[in-house]
């Protein structure tokens, strides 16, 4: 047996333990198509000139989606671009027919904007990481 950590996976390792898990929960659970292997995906936003002023990072679990990522610059904040760029996860996590959103973030980041657009509390974390709290938040689709 051989054991190893590897902190840039291949595509080959990934696709081993996502096909391994997914193999395993359909044993338990319905297949909910092609996602159930794992899909990641990117919603960006551009200035005039292309460069990349924000954006969210996320993938697909099951019949649900997981917000990963949220980043806007500091000049587009309050802008109403947050509330777009989730806008549009959540209307590519219908058409797609998941049923939920999750993320989370930090006592400093933007609990107060996800309970806004509707996200609500379901745990927390005190003390994680040091000196801070982690919100668990979800909405349903």
């Amino acid at each position: 047996m051989k054991i190893e950590l590897s902190t840039s996976p291949t595509a080959q390792q990934l696709d081993a333990i996502n096909k391994g898990i997914a193999t395993f929960n359909a044993q338990h659970m319905k297949c909910d198509g092609d996602f159930d292997l794992g899909f990641r995906f990117v919603i960006t936003v551009q200035n005039v000139q292309g460069d990349i002023i924000g954006g969210l990072q996320a993938s697909v679990i099951w019949s649900y989606c997981l917000l990963e990522l949220l980043w806007l610059s500091e000049h587009t904040r309050g802008l109403g671009i947050g509330s777009t760029l989730m806008q549009h996860l959540e209307e590519f996590a219908r058409s797609k027919g998941l049923h939920q959103i999750r993320t989370e973030t930090l006592d400093f980041q933007a609990k107060p904007f996800y309970e806004k657009l509707g996200y609500q509390e379901y745990g927390v974390l005190e003390d994680t990481p040091p000196g801070h709290t982690s919100y668990f938040l979800a909405k349903k689709l």
